[in-house]
């Protein structure tokens, strides 16, 4: 008797034992297969606009993290009702639960019900695999007994309805409510919670969206557990049964107008911010960015339309930005016509810049080195410079024209010449200050002639610097970045550089919104001032066919460039128009946002403002007669026919005999002149011919006339 006591004792003792070094083994074991960083969930990061509107997700899982105490208690219920009945009661694993569920499997003939704890749903979720084996198991009741052991049941209730699937891509509760009923989480009701409760037991068969009557029979069975669990009464069982599902999806559609931009966020987190793209999607940032989402929007769909694209078929391509003149920041980008994601970015492809590049590379530093101004005369004529001969679009040739004249115009022999007088290497020098560094050396510089060429990204930032008087930074696509906790881990900060003078860019303003008014960019409607240059590339293999076009353009507040081509021009893609056609995409897309309607450029302080040019052209005759004037004097009087320009000024010349002229005097804005004390006797003849203060250039005089002998108008 004895013996079989001691026996006894022994064994339970050795029970006893070994439960507990199981359980040491169990909490032991936890250290190794706990990875806290696994409990660190994907999130959902978002881009918002500059007032903190959110405009778009970004993510791996669609999820948003939510704190247990914005979950309202009711909802927090119906989970644990459907779930885990002894949530509160367990450490873990429910052994009740387990025996229950074989119970009714054995009756059953199969698995009915499961006997997982929420914990061990967690476990599973986020540490393990969905294999069935017996090594599965064990190491999920290791993990859930030691996150019991390390984290409250609250905590583990907040991370179990953060990480639980929803169906339709929607990851947590919070990602959830914003789905099926377009609020928050601290919002849901009693039926919309249990509702929500029912879906992740298998997210398809009980999604409101697609099985409504099935998922609203799901919702029923758990309010009735919630009455037999005493979270509810059985008066609010029956009344919440009685409601209809009501469900008020917050669809998110595809944007493809977003793409091109989500892209460059993307490329500009990582290279200024070290945030890789995975760490981007998965952490739950909020990024804001200056983008305008009606811009954004009008370019992507006017880039549909092939009409603005005259290629020899419809796959000409384009690219287009566009910058908030004050901040450098990116309110606008469309990477091509058809840009899918990570694809090729048009905005980064180089490309000849034609035109557009003369008023940076050539007249802007011409007159910030004071070598010119915007009314010097330059020489418009066919030169040749070694190999070089660079001719006019037209063929036309004037001999000289102003530097306002030969930009309105697009002359490329001025343009060539200017760039020869100016000299190459100061074009270079001022056009790194503006971000283009170039390794050519020759006078097609001047035309945008260049062996890589330059993006739209370049060319809008050099063009800004016009519109922030003459002073140069960078372009940028994020303003600031917070973690998930709100606080700002990166921000954007300007670096600016003075590259011309206030007056440079102000002339150079003036004499671009000409380009457009008057000029090669009048090609389309826009109501409001608009400053730009066009710039086409010939494909010389095949007459009249256009390689690259451009339109570089800013108003008060914008400044951008749009690009038209092929990706490969050959003979049998090109261009068949120029220039003509993105100047009028752009002002187009500018209209259909309605953006700067009406706007005019505002004259900074300190600046003198360019008049605008003076024109002369012959005058028709001279009238001259000797008339009398009181006390008996001779005057001779000169008139003709003035022209409408008050500001051109008048030379008056004496021609005597032996044909000797000599400039006897000026006058400005009128048709008259008056020689006192003449002499009636003198063989002299007169003429006038009209002279530009500006360019310093005299018209052509009118023919001599010989004053008549007292006329009848003295």
């Amino acid at each position: 008797m004895k013996k079989k006591l001691l026996l006894s004792s022994i064994a339970l003792v050795s029970v006893v034992i070994f439960a507990l070094l199981g359980y040491l083994f169990i909490i032991f074991m936890g250290n190794y297969v706990i990875d806290e960083e696994k409990l660190v969930m994907n999130t959902a990061s978002k881009l918002v606009d500059v007032e903190g509107k959110e405009i778009t997700k970004l993510y791996i899982e669609n999820r948003e993290l939510v704190n247990i105490s914005e979950v309202p208690e009711y909802v927090q219920k119906a989970f644990i009702s459907v779930e885990d009945q002894r949530f509160y009661e367990h450490h873990g694993i429910d052994a009740r639960a387990i025996t229950r569920a074989l119970y009714k499997d054995i009756l059953a003939g199969g698995k009915v019900e499961g006997g997982s704890t929420i914990t061990q749903q967690l476990a599973k979720n986020i540490f393990l695999t969905n294999d069935k084996t017996l090594l599965r198991k064990t190491k999920e009741a290791i993990i859930a007994v030691n996150l019991e052991k390390r984290y409250s049941k609250a905590k583990l209730l907040e991370m179990y309805l953060n990480q639980v699937y929803f169906g339709h891509g929607a990851y947590g509760i919070k990602a959830a409510a914003k789905l099926y009923f377009d609020k928050d989480v601290s919002d849901l009701s009693l039926e919309e919670g249990a509702l929500l409760a029912g879906i992740p037991k298998a997210p398809s068969t009980y999604s409101p969206i697609a099985n409504p009557e099935k998922s609203k029979q799901r919702r029923n069975v758990i309010l009735s557990l919630m009455g037999d669990q005493n979270y509810i009464t059985y008066d609010e069982v029956v009344r919440t049964q009685g409601k209809t599902v009501k469900i008020n999806v917050n669809k998110k559609q595809e944007s493809p107008w977003l793409t091109t931009y989500v892209d460059m966020v993307f490329d500009e987190a990582k290279e200024m911010y070290a945030i890789s793209n995975e760490e981007l999607l998965r952490g739950g940032y909020t990024i804001k960015v200056p983008l305008q989402l009606s811009l954004q929007k009008s370019a992507y769909d006017l880039f549909q339309d092939k009409e603005y694209f005259p290629g020899t078929d419809d796959f000409a391509q384009g690219a287009f930005i566009l910058l908030d003149n004050k901040t450098g920041g990116v309110i606008a980008a469309i990477g091509g016509r058809d840009y899918v994601p990570k694809g090729l970015n048009r905005l980064n492809a180089k490309r000849q810049p034609g035109s557009t590049f003369k008023p940076v590379a050539v007249y802007a530093p011409s007159i910030e080195t004071k070598l010119f101004k915007p009314y010097s005369l330059l020489k418009d004529e066919q030169l040749t410079y070694g190999d070089y001969s660079p001719k006019n679009y037209d063929n036309q040739y004037e001999g000289e024209v102003s530097m306002f004249d030969a930009l309105v115009s697009s002359k490329n022999a001025a343009a060539v010449w200017t760039l020869s007088e100016l000299g190459i290497k100061t074009s270079k020098e001022y056009l790194k200050s503006l971000g283009m560094g170039i390794k050519d050396d020759g006078l097609a510089i001047a035309l945008g002639g260049l062996s890589e060429g330059v993006t739209p990204i370049q060319m809008a930032n050099a063009y800004r610097t016009f519109a922030t008087n003459g002073s140069y930074s960078e372009h940028h696509f994020i303003q600031e970045i917070k973690n998930r906790d709100g606080k700002v881990i990166a921000e954007h900060h300007s670096k600016t550089k003075d590259v011309f003078s206030p007056q440079t860019a102000w002339d150079m303003t003036r004499m671009l919104q000409h380009v457009v008014t008057e000029g090669t960019a009048q090609n389309g409607h826009f109501k409001g001032e608009l400053a730009g240059k066009t710039g086409t590339t010939s494909y010389p293999n095949v007459p009249g066919a256009s390689k690259d076009a451009w339109f570089v353009g800013y108003t008060e507040n914008v400044v951008g460039a749009l690009w038209m081509g092929y990706d490969q021009t050959d003979t049998e893609h090109y261009l068949t128009h120029g220039s003509s056609y993105p100047t009028k995409l752009f002002k187009d897309i500018l209209n259909d946002a309605k953006w700067d309607q009406d706007v005019a450029f505002a004259m900074p302080e300190g600046v003198q403002d360019l008049e605008s040019p003076i024109r002369i052209k012959e005058i028709d005759q001279v009238e001259a007669r000797y008339t009398f004037k009181p006390l008996g004097l001779i005057t001779l009087t000169l008139e003709w026919e003035p022209l409408k320009d008050d500001r051109v000024e008048y030379r008056i010349y004496e021609h005597s005999d032996g044909n000797s002229t000599e400039l006897i005097g000026t006058v400005k804005g009128a048709g008259v002149y008056e020689i006192p004390f003449a002499n009636v006797f003198s063989d002299s003849s007169y003429s006038v011919a009209p002279f530009n203060t500006q360019t310093n250039e005299e018209g052509i005089q009118t023919k001599s006339r010989k004053p008549t002998l007292f006329s009848s108008n003295n």
